[in-house]
């Protein structure tokens, strides 16, 4: 579906196209309505560009609480009118996913691992396409596994990395492989690296984000139903991936990373390590450590967002 642009001309009209999120697909401009099942929104059945087209920053988690209470503390942070307990879930017609309006913030829930995002992803995408949003920046918080770093430390992603260590995704696309680039955005990275030194409340690295397809098998879990490794054969491709610049371990950074390199999206990841792998494989810290930790992406976050709307010098 073409955006409606008025008063649009000469240089002015093609920058207001190229700022404009793009989707990469021309069957989209033929479809008479575009329903974004899992959201519970339409074209026909929603003012899109009313409803979203404002939005300057679309914040994606894994947990539909942690993401409430992401939008709720966005809400205080920008000092918006209204009772951030009473924020609305937008897409509370289904129970698939979440998604909170702060001002110019989206918050939304993505599940667990790859397929879920990716789901998700493509429908957010094609949301602030529909609704003629600008400028958006994308930022994935959630939590991870540390490759050699002391719990609570949070990963700024330098390049989402695969099983073998490759900045690639593969997808599988009527049976055929495609492979596409999982590099982010350096600018976002180093902006968000500025904003940690400014917080000095937590430690904060740039480094390599391993994304898997499993929590045990797939991440050399030694805990899981199955294991067919040693600790050693474990400790062993936890040093590959470190000397590979692998700082974390978690299930999503790919797929969102060459999604939004595809369309051209500047994007980010922001997860913090609740545990050191090399130290073992299940998280034992107590549970208010664990929401402490789990809070550290969100003000890393909180604090760009507001550098970058003028409202921090």
């Amino acid at each position: 579906m073409a955006p409606i642009l008025l008063n649009c001309m000469g240089n002015d009209h093609n920058d207001y196209i190229k700022q404009l999120v793009q989707v990469k697909n021309p069957n989209l401009d033929t479809m008479e309505e575009d329903i974004l099942y899992h959201f519970n929104l339409g074209t026909k059945t929603h003012n899109l560009p009313e409803m979203f087209g404002d939005i300057k920053f679309a914040c994606v988690g894994g947990s539909a609480n942690r993401m409430k209470a992401f939008a709720q503390f966005i809400h205080k942070e920008l000092e918006l009118p209204g009772n951030p307990e009473e924020i609305i879930d937008i897409c509370e017609g289904t129970d698939r996913y979440c998604m909170y309006k702060v001002g110019p913030v989206l918050s939304i829930s993505h599940g667990m691992g790859v397929p879920s995002i990716s789901i998700m992803m493509h429908e957010l995408i094609k949301l602030l396409h529909h609704a003629q949003c600008r400028d958006v920046v994308l930022l994935r918080l959630g939590t991870s596994g540390g490759v050699g770093l002391a719990p609570g430390t949070v990963v700024v992603t330098d390049k989402a990395v695969d099983y073998s260590f490759r900045a690639q995704f593969e997808q599988v696309v009527l049976g055929k492989v495609i492979t596409r680039s999982t590099e982010l955005d350096e600018g976002v990275a180093n902006e968000l690296l500025q904003c940690s030194s400014e917080l000095q409340n937590f430690p904060t690295v740039i480094g390599n984000t391993m994304c898997t397809h499993d929590f045990y098998e797939g991440q050399g879990r030694l805990d899981g139903a199955l294991c067919s490794f040693s600790h050693e054969d474990k400790l062993e491709y936890l040093r590959k991936a470190y000397d590979a610049g692998v700082r974390n371990i978690e299930m999503e950074s790919t797929v969102f990373a060459a999604m939004c390199r595809v369309c051209g999206l500047k994007a980010a990841v922001v997860c913090v390590a609740l545990l050191n792998r090399f130290d073992g494989d299940q998280i034992t810290s107590t549970h208010d450590v664990l929401v402490e930790y789990q809070q550290r992406p969100q003000v890393l976050v909180c604090h760009f967002i507001k550098k970058r709307l003028g409202l921090i010098v």
